[in-house]
């Protein structure tokens, strides 16, 4: 192929500058999900936890939710918080309470066990925040939250079924 056909391939499939960034941005947060979930089961770890685990947990944390309302929140596939939450029903770590709005659909509820499991994951992570926030600071952390927010609502708006 000639150069000058290899350049007009390429410029037609070139993404746009802005393409570029987001594909740049898109890169580095999936990265970063992946060190985070990689910390957070370093954390959860000494309660017997994982991220996932954990995920739910604080779900739960101030008021019973359904399987369905805790996936949605976290941004997760139904059936894999339902697996999480009956193994964590089973250790004895939540409770399933009946839904005086659905009959099917039971409340996850924390069992005291859980509650002392989430709390010293979270006291965990309160000293891991503090630390890796002093280290990368207050305000550069606070001007990449309103990008992150736009990328986001960007995006929900744009996967959500119609």
């Amino acid at each position: 192929m000639s150069s000058r056909q290899h350049a007009v391939k390429s410029k037609r499939d070139a993404r746009s500058p802005a393409g570029d960034a987001l594909s740049g941005l898109v890169f580095r947060v999936l990265r970063l999900g992946g060190l985070l979930t990689s910390a957070g089961d370093r954390l959860a770890a000494p309660a017997g936890q994982t991220s996932a685990r954990w995920q739910v947990l604080a779900a739960a944390e101030h008021a019973p939710s359904t399987v369905a309302h805790i996936a949605r929140a976290l941004g997760l596939a139904r059936q894999s918080v339902q697996r999480v939450a009956d193994v964590l029903a089973r250790e004895g770590l939540v409770v399933y309470d009946d839904n005086p709005d659905h009959a099917r659909a039971k409340l996850v509820r924390l069992a005291p066990r859980g509650r002392a499991a989430l709390t010293a994951i979270q006291t965990a992570q309160r000293a891991w925040a503090d630390e890796l926030g002093a280290e990368i600071g207050e305000a550069e952390l606070r001007r990449a939250l309103p990008v992150l927010d736009s990328v986001l609502a960007a995006v929900q708006r744009r996967e959500q079924p119609e």
